[in-house]
């Protein structure tokens, strides 16, 4: 059998245990999956665009573990009633193939691309920061400011949406946080304005820059999560100039980041080489430090291990017969005879 998580679980799992421990206790996960980086068998993931959007999915294994996510991003879709990015992964044994898990990954994204935010933090911005320039107030921004409020101890963040809705729902949901103060913005560079950590979070599939040069002030950590495809990008090709960049695994990040827009030859370096002290990170406090954030499946691995593991901490989830079990491995037919023809009308009635 095959444990299923379901969103209604994963809501379960943060309920109970707190969302500041979900995203700390995510954060350990991470760090020691990207402390074994070398250990993993990596490629970039596979994306079918269309007109309006994309669909990929997101493979990697080590020894012991394969995991997918499936997911998109569809910047429309919020017209029709639907979320912009919708996902769901599996976690299986890579001695056997057998799934293990088959889990929700839509709000679990969410969680995960805010811990990893936080995590690259802790390590390129400045220590003393404590404002956040938060641009883009949608699906993932309360993740992103709790992460680091609670994470870095982050006080103000401050808000800026060319939604104003999408700023109004994310301070109905966090005006009450201890300790956070949410300040309202009327534009980009009003926001970014003595910021010590930017962070962006915009949908809209197209070659913008949010940021551009002369926002950058210096010791800023820009933390670029929104741009994630070819042709989607949020920085300003002089703000990567200007920048020591960071980014999770460079030959994804090259198509998709905000690093597209670079030659070939620009230098980036890839973040677990700072986790593990084969690299630097923020050289000076005066230095500008740039994650240019795709994601990358590692997440998706360590976030299906987190979810694994607190559902049986907690005793979520079902059980489903997501593929046979038979009593003779060799006779796949004979389980098209177990059901009874009569079987859907009895679950009908």
């Amino acid at each position: 059998m095959t444990t299923l998580l379901t969103t209604r679980d994963v809501a379960q799992i943060v309920q109970r245990l707190g969302i500041d421990t979900c995203l700390t206790r995510l954060v350990g996960y991470l760090e020691a999956d990207y402390l074994r980086w070398n250990e993993f068998d990596k490629t970039p993931r596979v994306a079918a665009h269309s007109q309006d959007g994309v669909i990929e999915l997101m493979p990697i294994a080590d020894a012991s573990l394969y995991s997918f996510k499936y997911v998109n991003g569809h910047p429309k879709n919020t017209r029709l009633g639907l979320s912009t990015v919708m996902a769901f992964g599996a976690l299986a044994d890579v001695a056997t193939g057998r799934p293990e898990l088959l889990a929700e990954l839509t709000l679990t994204t969410a969680m995960r691309t805010a811990a990893t935010s936080a995590m690259v933090a802790r390590h390129l911005a400045r220590p003393d920061a404590k404002s956040m320039a938060l641009i883009g107030n949608g699906a993932q921004s309360e993740f992103q400011a709790l992460a680091f409020h609670h994470l870095l101890g982050i006080e103000e963040i401050r808000l800026f949406d060319i939604d104003p809705a999408a700023t109004a729902k994310l301070l109905r949901h966090l005006q009450s946080v201890p300790g956070l103060k949410l300040t309202v913005c009327g534009s980009t560079a009003e926001a970014v304005r003595g910021a010590d950590i930017v962070t962006t979070v915009t949908a809209d599939k197209t070659n913008a820059t949010i940021i551009t040069p002369e926002m950058i002030e210096p010791g800023m950590h820009i933390n670029g999560v929104g741009g994630d495809c070819p042709g989607k990008t949020e920085l300003h090709r002089a703000v990567l100039e200007r920048a020591k960049v960071f980014v999770e695994y460079e030959p994804q990040s090259r198509i998709e980041g905000d690093i597209q827009q670079m030659p070939a030859d620009f230098t980036v370096t890839e973040f677990w080489r700072v986790l593990n002290g084969q690299a630097g990170g923020r050289d000076n406090h005066g230095q500008v430090t740039v994650f240019d954030s795709v994601g990358f499946a590692l997440e998706d691995f360590s976030a299906l291990r987190f979810l694994r593991d607190s559902a049986r901490e907690l005793g979520l989830g079902s059980q489903v017969a997501l593929i046979p079990e038979m009593a003779d491995p060799k006779d796949l037919f004979g389980q098209l005879q177990l059901a009874p023809a009569n079987e859907n009308v009895r679950r009908a009635a």
